[in-house]
């Protein structure tokens, strides 16, 4: 435990952040296995995929995710909507 009073405060705020973050990767993970699932019973798989990506870059923009990690994780989940709706 940090005995600086500053140090403290740092710990605080990262904590926070990190709960922050964590949710919206999990998000980012629902979203995804969403899209799959709709894809998979037919139903509306393009508004999935729509807003599966608009978080993936959202998240990006803020720094949660690496702008290359982002890019990866688009293009699979895309190549796997594809290889499902074809």
């Amino acid at each position: 435990m940090a005995n600086i009073k500053s140090q403290i405060k740092r710990n605080r705020q990262n904590e926070k952040r990190r709960g922050r973050n964590k949710a919206t990767r999990s998000e980012i993970s629902s979203r995804m296995k969403n899209v799959i699932e709709s894809a998979e019973s037919g139903e509306d798989h393009e508004e999935a995929l729509r807003l599966a990506i608009k978080k993936i870059d959202k998240a990006s923009s803020k720094n949660i995710l690496h702008k290359n990690t982002a890019a990866r994780k688009k293009s699979r989940l895309v190549k796997r909507y594809n290889n499902l709706i074809s």
